[in-house]
């Protein structure tokens, strides 16, 4: 595996992830998604809905607001328990979490002259800001720590309208807010960050075996796009480290270059959420179950992972090395479903003759997946180029298509080549990548 270093010079050389605000200095802890970046979060985003939601008929989406009520957080229990220790080192005046002896050990620029540190007070991580031109506690709001609220404040009006009878899930994507107070490792711990959530909603003696499902079901989705599986594994929560939610949790991590991380946690909610929202809001959230005459309030089981950390352990996973005639070979080797780019349309050289149907033939498969055209340098450093930011595919148009009206496709993994009629590189296309011929 490659070190994170590597892969982020890899992400800044080939415009996956650039420093926000770079011109002036940046931003700490803070990225922008370049224009490969861009896709490749977007294909894990859109992977994740196909999986939990597209294919299945007991979930739906919803797209909530990052601006809620303030009772909301108080009801979820985030202004109260919502918090990190926080210590300051008397030294250099830096400040560190408490629970992470990791980081004062490594951090701490006062390490070698002996640690100092004041006793650890509790930090609330939300983001605290005014609705309105008045700034007062009465007009005091904040950016959503988690997208699971918006998600159980729409339980009843979902539920409803969507005539979906329990057990069934509400899954959204979108952006979440937390003040760490040590972010770091890349793209890995943020400020600002995207959530893949999806509370599953079910009966209290039912709840067990849907937690133990979708263990299994997330597990299984990582896999499935080429995660590899020495580099996964699942933990359980210890009693001391559940959130105040849950009865139980189990996280799914990655082993990155630094050690196990969490990409995404499941947790056994029981109806703490709903009922401590039916307890603030006066309203009802319950569920009826017409056929059996039963009122009750559901268990959830919620599965949540992080777009940016899933983005970046698939980035990692996909990097490899390997030498060719003498010449080190850098290629991403991601699943196509996840690739920025699907296909690569390269005449051979500049000429007059083969420009012209290369951009006409990529402009035909633009319709039908992402496409990349490339005149610029040797045939042979574009294929390279190709092959850094993961392109499964790459078509060459060279001069003899003038005459048999072929092209020759090249397999990124493998480096094979085959030649085909030009008339059928879209319909082949689409059946390397695993999508509907067309």
């Amino acid at each position: 595996m490659a070190d994170l270093d590597t892969i982020v010079n890899l992400c800044k050389r080939r415009g996956f992830v650039f420093a926000s605000s770079d011109i002036y200095g940046g931003l700490a802890s803070t990225w922008d998604y370049g224009p490969y970046g861009v896709e490749l979060k977007r294909n894990v985003k859109d992977q994740w809905w196909r999986s939990m939601v597209q294919l299945r008929d007991d979930v739906v989406g919803i797209d909530a607001a990052i601006l809620m009520h303030p009772r909301v957080w108080e009801a979820s229990g985030h202004l109260e328990t919502f918090t990190d220790p926080l210590v300051d080192c008397v030294h250099c005046k830096h400040r560190f979490r408490a629970d992470q002896p990791d980081e004062l050990d490594t951090k701490c620029p006062s390490n070698k002259g002996g640690h100092s540190f004041t006793d650890a007070r509790n930090f609330n991580l939300m983001f605290k800001t005014f609705l309105g031109p008045v700034e007062d506690d009465a007009n005091a709001v904040y950016l959503r720590p988690e997208t699971a609220q918006g998600i159980f404040v729409n339980f009843p009006g979902v539920q409803v309208t969507s005539r979906r009878k329990v057990p069934f899930g509400i899954a959204q994507i979108g952006k979440s807010f937390r003040n760490e107070i040590t972010p770091g490792r890349f793209t890995f711990r943020t400020r600002e960050f995207e959530q893949m959530e999806m509370e599953y909603f079910c009966k209290a003696d039912e709840a067990d075996r849907w937690y133990r499902y979708w263990l299994d079901e997330r597990t299984s989705w990582y896999r499935g796009l080429g995660m590899r599986m020495e580099n996964l594994r699942l933990r359980d929560h210890d009693a001391e480290e559940l959130s105040h939610y849950s009865t139980k949790t189990a996280d799914i991590e990655y082993a990155f270059p630094w050690g196990w991380g969490e990409l995404e946690g499941i947790a056994h909610r029981g109806d703490y959420d709903l009922t401590r929202h039916q307890e603030y809001s006066g309203k009802d959230m319950s569920y009826f179950d017409q056929p059996n005459n039963d009122r009750f309030v559901p268990h959830v089981i919620e599965p949540a992972a992080g777009a940016d950390r899933t983005t970046l352990a698939f980035l990692m996973d996909a990097y490899d090395e390997e030498e060719v005639r003498g010449d080190k070979r850098v290629v991403l080797r991601l699943d196509p479903a996840l690739a920025p780019v699907k296909c690569a349309v390269l005449p051979l050289s500049k000429n007059a003759d083969l420009v012209p149907i290369a951009k006409k033939l990529a402009d035909s498969l633009r319709p039908f997946a992402m496409i990349d055209f490339d005149v610029t340098g040797a045939i042979g450093k574009r294929y390279r180029r190709q092959d850094e930011i993961g392109t499964p595919f790459c078509v060459t148009v060279d001069f003899d298509t003038l005459d048999d009206d072929a092209v020759t496709i090249r397999e990124r993994d493998t480096m094979e080549q085959q030649r085909i009629p030009i008339g059928q590189v879209a319909h082949g296309l689409m059946q390397r990548l695993g999508a509907p011929a067309v």
